[in-house]
């Protein structure tokens, strides 16, 4: 079957589509410069913070919680004498994942021997 050609629409250049119709904000949107300033105002807000005696060790205890939630810090480093029967004991005491450099680590833990663990399983 042939494909059926587009006649092109009249005010609208051949091979450019109408993007205010489709979803996407046009070049001069007020939600673009609106982003843009909060962009900038979060910057200099941390910025400002940040050159004050204690700024960082600030940012980082407002910061942590979220971090540790959402998986991207751990709540607690191993100590010396840290000894954990499976990994639930040690995610629990919020040490996990163990590199093979912290104490603590062992090989009963690390299930595929890549010197990391009781790491998250992320699937591919």
């Amino acid at each position: 079957m042939p494909r059926r050609l587009r006649r092109p629409i009249p005010g609208r250049q051949a091979g450019r589509r109408n993007y205010r119709r489709g979803g996407l904000p046009s070049r001069n949107s007020p939600a673009k410069y609106i982003a843009l300033a909060a962009a900038f105002g979060l910057a200099i807000g941390l910025g400002s913070i940040m050159i004050q005696p204690g700024g960082t060790e600030a940012i980082g205890q407002k910061v942590k919680p979220f971090a540790v939630r959402w998986g991207l810090i751990r709540a607690r480093s191993p100590q010396p004498g840290d000894y954990w029967n499976n990994c639930d004991e040690a995610r629990a005491a919020g040490t996990a994942p163990i590199a093979s450099t912290e104490p603590g680590y062992r090989q009963g833990l690390d299930g595929d021997y890549d010197g990391i663990a009781c790491e998250p399983y992320r699937k591919r």
